[in-house]
């Protein structure tokens, strides 16, 4: 195992190189002047060329290069960032990343939860009301945009509720979870719809079997409540379709690193 991910974090680097050859090439050919960008249209010639001095900019794209990987491998310096007016790029991710992965877990927890749930009760139903409905949702989760999604929930949901539609506040817990609890929705609803149409099919024939097993059969030997039986019947349909559910969580890990890196 550990020479598997060796191998595997040595053939990331130079997928990393040619990566950040291809941006720097893009980046360097791009029009305009990043000095001008930063000091604004009225700036003098002499304000944009030390900047441009200060920048390292007024160097060739070779020489550009090398100092880049320099500052990258020997202090981790990303760069400067001239759309946020010379902030280092390191620091701009050291902010965002900590919300982004608020957002990104808490997506994946609604979606696996969401999901399971709905395909266990449509697998309690089969060809019902209650398993229609919650197909035709998984089914509108697929296809909606999240453009589209966010909207209605906007409409539907944030403004009933008193939800935030914008921004972000860390005050408390509490502040976190009202502004990340729409756009956790809006991300984690494509992977639900997902997660809900495997686990109703993986586990729509359990229900019939389920009555043949030891414990269903002393169970049932004396009058039982239905909410009881319905807690009995999800629970064995998870223990007999642990492996499907096990492949489920491997999608789901796989989502939560793709939320991170910004895709949806």
């Amino acid at each position: 195992m550990a020479a598997y991910l060796a191998r595997r974090l040595l053939q990331i680097i130079p997928v990393l190189i040619l990566v950040s050859f291809i941006t720097f090439v893009l980046s360097y050919n791009t029009p305009g002047d990043p000095a001008r960008l930063l000091l604004g249209q009225r700036a003098s010639e002499e304000q944009i060329k030390a900047t441009q001095a200060e920048l390292g900019i007024d160097a060739p794209f070779e020489v550009q290069y090398a100092r880049y990987m320099w500052g990258l491998v020997r202090h981790g310096d990303l760069g400067r960032s001239y759309a946020k007016k010379g902030m280092s790029v390191s620091e701009i991710l050291r902010e965002k990343f900590a919300v982004t992965l608020r957002l990104a877990i808490l997506a994946t927890l609604l979606s696996a939860v969401l999901g399971v749930t709905a395909g266990i009760l449509s697998a309690l139903r089969p060809y019902s009301l209650l398993d229609f409905a919650s197909m035709l949702v998984a089914l509108l989760g697929v296809s909606l945009p999240a453009f589209f999604l966010g909207f209605l929930l906007i409409v539907f949901v944030a403004r009933p509720l008193g939800l935030p539609v914008g921004g972000y506040a860390d005050d408390s817990l509490w502040q976190q979870f009202r502004h990340l609890l729409l756009p956790s929705l809006v991300l984690g609803s494509l992977t639900a719809a997902v997660v809900a149409r495997l686990t109703r099919y993986a586990s729509v024939g359990s229900i019939a079997g389920a009555s043949a097993l030891p414990v269903v059969a002393l169970l049932m030997r004396e009058p039982m409540p239905s909410w009881a039986a319905a807690a009995v019947a999800a629970a064995l349909i998870v223990w007999k379709h642990r492996e499907n559910l096990r492949r489920m969580a491997a999608g789901t890990e796989r989502r939560l690193g793709a939320r991170t890196d910004g895709t949806p």
